[in-house]
């Protein structure tokens, strides 16, 4: 069955130059990571897990940000979105990297460098589905 999304930007009055599934697992990976992020932070409140709590917040905002950028194709500047892509991916990672400091210590830590190192990888595998300019 095809994802709600995806038959969404179907019906829209233009023409796609981004990889419909690679897109849909894109947004699916930023929300679930939107979401380990946000509970992740809410989680991490303890001593010691400021700077962690602050890059979970900031990978909930920028994954947020990022998904809701592809759900509004008819506003798609593909140079802001390769860079906002891009950024998505650096965001993700470093929280990743962060959070798997503090696995051994938490759950939510541990889900939440796995769903985001996942999100980074959709993001990547979108960005080099888009055909370069030339």
């Amino acid at each position: 069955m095809e994802q709600t999304t995806e038959k969404m930007m179907t019906m829209m009055p233009m023409e796609m130059t981004m990889d419909m599934k690679l897109m849909q697992q894109c947004i699916e990976a930023c929300a679930a990571a939107e979401q380990a992020a946000t509970m992740c932070a809410d989680a991490g409140m303890g001593e010691g897990m400021g700077r962690m709590t602050s890059m979970c917040a900031n990978t909930a905002d920028m994954t947020n940000t990022m998904m809701r950028m592809m759900m509004r194709p008819a506003g798609y500047d593909m140079a802001s979105m390769m860079a906002m892509l891009e950024a998505t991916v650096m965001m993700c990672r470093a929280c990743a990297s962060e959070c798997m400091m503090h696995a051994d210590m938490s759950d939510a830590c541990a889900l939440c460098a796995e769903v985001c190192s996942n999100a980074a990888t959709a993001c990547e595998e979108l960005k080099a589905s888009v055909p370069v300019a030339g």
